[in-house]
């Protein structure tokens, strides 16, 4: 059985795909040594990212691909990823080299006594704009939700898989799913990682901050709305 399955959502990033291939499989052949699978959702990319990708599965078999007919954003990519996974386990993390593979053989010491590792940006390479929206953002859904996530725009996260089938997706939410996952009663652990500046291309997710800021505040409200209204009970007894 896989035991890991890495999710990658993949926009217009041709430039880093190999390299990021390269340093996935060298932890993996190196410091996990286990069975893995390495998908990669092409979000309707219109520059060469496809046939990379296609590339890079002619020379990897553990490597999977789906790819969207058009783009439908991020949620949407992880959600595709998140159904095809066949690992016990399943890491997400951005295609745009930011992240670090390399975390992730000290992130999974906390499994199986938490549900959830997410990673927290140490020392970001973004600028000031990107770095001040996202602290304000943080802030503010953690009051409104009345939970503690310092970084929910770390991308790079582990998740049991069993947890991960217990909720829908919708548009927004890979922003939520710790907060989401603790009303299905998993354990969530917050631990630094690295975070590396960006080489190549530009950022494709999360453009347009005042947009943006809309969007993830009817979001945060929907999220609200779930955690006042999740049903919750222990039945005592069971008479048949």
């Amino acid at each position: 059985m896989t035991k890991l399955s890495f999710v990658i959502p993949v926009y217009n990033e041709e430039e880093n795909l190999k390299i990021l291939h390269e340093k996935i499989r060298k932890v993996i052949d190196e410091k996990l040594k286990f069975k893995c699978e390495i998908i990669f959702v092409d979000d309707g990319s219109s520059d060469n990212s496809l046939k990379i990708l296609k590339e890079l599965k002619n020379i990897d078999n553990e490597v999977v691909i789906i790819s969207f007919e058009e783009n439908r954003g991020q949620s949407a990519a992880m959600a595709a990823g998140f159904d095809y996974a066949q690992g016990e386990l399943v890491v997400t993390l951005d295609a745009d080299l930011q992240n670090d593979p390399d975390d992730i053989p000290m992130m999974l010491k906390y499994i199986p006594e938490y549900d959830v590792v997410c990673g927290i940006r140490s020392k970001r390479h973004d600028n000031f704009i990107r770095k001040i929206s996202s602290k304000i953002g943080n802030a503010i859904r953690n009051w409104v939700t009345k939970d503690n996530i310092v970084d929910t725009g770390c991308s790079l996260k582990i998740y049991k898989t069993k947890y991960l089938k217990k909720i829908k997706m919708f548009k927004g939410m890979h922003r939520f799913l710790p907060t989401l996952l603790k009303l299905e009663g998993a354990k969530v652990y917050q631990v630094k990682v690295k975070h590396h500046p960006r080489k190549y291309g530009e950022s494709k997710y999360g453009l347009g901050i005042a947009s943006r800021a809309g969007k993830a505040f009817i979001d945060l409200l929907a999220v609200r709305w779930m955690i006042s209204r999740h049903i919750d009970y222990k039945v005592k007894e069971l008479i048949k």
